[in-house]
C-alpha cells in the first residue's frame, strides 16, 4: 500500500523534463511574440503584458535609460489597475538611484523578496502610485553598447512570491527583449529619417517646380507658343515624347516641364545623357547590375530605370545609343521590363520615357544606325524646340530673364542691359542657342560692377558681331564690284570656325570651359574643332 501511495505521489508530480519543455516552449512563444513587433509603441506593451501574465504578477514594466539625461523612464507600464499605469508612464528618476539603478550599474539580475526593507528601494514610486510593492524581479537589458534599461516584474500573485526559477525565466527573456527593443528603435529611427527625407524632397520639388518647368521656358514668340501647347497636351498623356532640337535649345527643360505638369509630378524625374558614358557603363547605369557581374561590381546597383519606377526617365542625346542598347531600351518600352547586368531575372517597372536628340533620327533609320521600331516607339509624340535664331523677339526677353537670375546668384545689383549690348545680342546667330545666351549673360554679370549695366564691351559675342559686320561689309563690297559671293553655308562655316577659335583662345584652349561658354556639349565642340581643323588651338 505504501509502495502504491509512493508511486501515485511520484506520478502526480510533473517530470523535470516536462517542466523544462514547457519553459522552453514558453520562451519560444514569448520570443516570437516580441520579434513579431517592429514598432516600439506596439512592442513594449506586448512585452509587459506577456511577462506579467507568464510570471503571475500584478504588474510589469520596462525602464529605458536616457543616457544623455542620466535618467530612467517608463515608456509603458502593464498594470492590472490602469490608473496605476497612467501615473507611472512617462515618470523619470535618476539612473543611479533605486534597485533598477543598481541593476544597471552591476548588470546583475535581482530577486527582492521584501522590497520595503531594501535600502536601495526608490520609495517615490510607491508614493506616486499609492501601491505597495512587496516583491519584485529586476533584470538588466543588455545590448552590444551596454545596458539600455531594465525589465521589472512586481508583486507575485502566487503563494510564496517569486522564485529563482522565475528570475531565470525573466533573465532568459531579457536577451530577446533587448534585441527586439534595439531593432524597434533602429526601425523607428529609419522611419523618422525617411519621413524627414520625404519632407525635404517634397520641399525641394516644390521649390524646383516654382523655379523650373514652364517658368524657365521663357518666350513669347509664335514658335514657342506652339511648343507650350504641345507640352500641355503631352503632360496630360502617358505617351512617349521625343524632343528634337539643336544643342542648347532647352530640351531638358521641356522634358521637366512635361513631367511636372503631368500625373507623375510627385514621382522621380531621372535624366541621363546617352553620349556621356561608354556603352558598357551606360548599360549598368540604366539597367543596374548584380554584384560580381564585372570587375569593380562589389555591390548590387539598381540602375536609373529602377530608381525612377513610377516616374519619368529622360534620355538626352538618345541618337547616340549603340544598337545593342537600342534593343534593351525597346524591351523596356514594349514590355516594361529591365534585366540588370549579370542577372537573368527581369524586373517590371512603371516608367514614362521622354527622349531628346539633336540629330535627325529618321535619317539614322534610313542609314541603319537607329532601329526603326525603336524610333516609332520614341517618336510617338514629337516636339521640336526651335533654335534661338528663329525665335523673333525672344532674345531680349531671355536676356533680361537670365540677367535677373544671374544677378541674384552673384549677389549683385545690376541696373539692366545697355542698348549697345542688346544690339550685339540681337545680331548674334547663337550657335549654342539659349544655353550660350545664358552663359554669355552670366559672364557679363561677373564682369559688370555693382550697380552698373551690362555693356557691349562685357559681351564675348560683341567681337563676333563686329567680325560679322566686317564680313557683311566685305560681301557687300564684292557684290558691288561684281565679284561672285561664296555660298552661305561656306560663309557661315567660316564665321563659326573663327568664333570657336576666339572662344578657345579666351579660355586658354580649355575645351570644357569653352563648350560651357558656347552653350554646347564638349562632344559637340570636339566634333566642330575636328571639322574645322582647330585641334592645335
Amino acid at each position: 500500500m505504501g509502495s502504491l501511495r509512493h508511486r501515485l505521489q511520484v506520478s502526480d508530480r510533473p517530470p523535470a523534463e516536462s517542466v523544462r519543455s514547457r519553459r522552453f516552449k514558453l520562451l519560444y512563444e514569448l520570443g516570437s511574440a516580441f520579434a513579431s513587433q517592429i514598432r516600439l509603441d506596439d512592442l513594449i506593451p506586448t512585452i509587459m503584458t506577456r511577462c506579467r501574465d507568464a510570471l503571475g504578477a500584478e504588474g510589469a514594466a520596462v525602464l529605458l535609460l536616457d543616457s544623455e539625461a542620466g535618467e530612467l523612464y517608463f515608456p509603458f507600464v502593464s498594470e492590472r489597475d490602469p490608473e496605476v499605469a497612467a501615473k507611472l508612464q512617462g515618470h523619470r528618476f535618476p539612473a543611479n538611484e533605486g534597485i533598477a539603478g543598481d541593476v544597471i550599474s552591476t548588470a546583475t539580475p535581482q530577486r527582492i523578496a521584501d522590497v520595503a526593507n531594501d535600502p536601495r528601494w526608490y520609495r517615490r514610486i510607491d508614493d506616486r502610485t499609492g501601491v505597495t510593492t512587496r516583491d519584485m524581479l529586476v533584470v538588466p537589458l543588455l545590448s552590444t553598447d551596454g545596458s539600455i534599461g531594465v525589465v521589472e516584474v512586481v508583486n507575485s500573485l502566487r503563494d510564496g512570491g517569486f522564485t529563482e526559477e522565475d528570475l531565470s525565466l525573466l533573465e532568459a527573456l531579457a536577451g530577446s527583449i533587448a534585441v527586439a527593443i534595439e531593432n524597434a528603435r533602429l526601425f523607428s529611427e529609419a522611419e523618422l529619417r525617411e519621413a524627414r527625407l520625404r519632407s525635404e524632397v517634397l520641399i525641394l520639388r516644390r521649390d524646383l517646380a516654382r523655379r523650373g518647368g514652364l517658368d524657365e521656358l521663357v518666350g513669347s514668340s509664335s514658335v514657342m507658343g506652339e511648343v507650350f501647347r504641345l507640352m500641355e497636351s503631352a503632360a496630360a498623356s502617358p505617351i512617349s515624347v521625343l524632343i528634337e532640337g539643336e544643342t542648347g535649345t532647352g530640351k531638358e527643360l521641356v522634358a521637366r516641364g512635361i513631367h511636372r505638369a503631368g500625373a507623375r509630378a510627385d514621382r522621380p524625374f531621372v535624366a541621363m545623357n546617352c553620349a556621356a558614358l561608354p556603352a558598357d557603363l551606360l548599360e549598368s547605369q540604366l539597367f543596374g547590375h548584380r554584384r560580381g557581374s564585372f570587375t569593380g561590381a562589389t555591390t548590387d546597383h539598381e540602375g536609373l530605370f529602377a530608381a525612377a519606377d513610377g516616374g519619368t526617365v529622360f534620355l538626352d542625346e538618345v541618337g547616340e545609343l549603340p544598337v545593342a542598347m537600342q534593343v534593351k531600351l525597346l524591351r523596356v518600352l514594349q514590355d516594361g521590363e529591365i534585366t540588370p547586368v549579370g542577372s537573368n531575372v527581369a524586373t517590371r517597372v512603371q516608367i514614362r520615357v521622354i527622349s531628346a536628340t539633336n540629330r535627325d533620327l529618321s535619317a539614322g533609320v534610313r542609314e541603319g544606325t537607329f532601329r526603326e521600331d525603336l524610333y516609332y516607339r520614341l517618336a510617338a509624340f514629337p516636339i521640336r524646340v526651335p533654335p534661338l535664331r528663329d525665335r523673333d523677339g525672344d532674345i531680349e526677353l531671355l536676356a533680361r530673364h537670365f540677367l535677373t537670375l544671374s544677378a541674384d546668384r552673384h549677389g549683385k545689383r545690376i541696373e539692366g542691359i545697355s542698348a549697345g549690348a542688346l544690339d550685339a545680342l540681337r545680331s548674334c546667330s547663337w550657335p549654342g542657342n539659349v544655353r550660350q545666351l545664358q552663359n554669355e549673360i552670366d559672364r557679363a554679370v561677373a564682369l559688370t560692377s555693382e550697380g552698373g549695366s551690362v555693356s557691349r564691351d562685357s559681351l564675348l559675342v560683341a567681337a563676333g558681331s563686329a567680325q560679322s559686320s566686317a564680313v557683311t561689309s566685305a560681301a557687300s563690297a564684292k557684290a558691288a564690284d561684281g565679284d561672285t559671293l561664296e555660298p552661305l553655308r561656306e560663309a557661315r562655316a567660316a564665321f563659326e570656325a573663327g568664333y570657336i577659335r576666339r572662344a578657345l583662345e579666351a579660355h586658354d584652349g580649355n575645351v570644357s570651359r569653352t563648350a560651357d561658354a558656347l552653350g554646347i556639349s564638349r562632344v559637340m565642340l570636339q566634333r566642330k574643332m575636328k571639322g574645322y581643323g582647330l585641334r592645335d588651338v
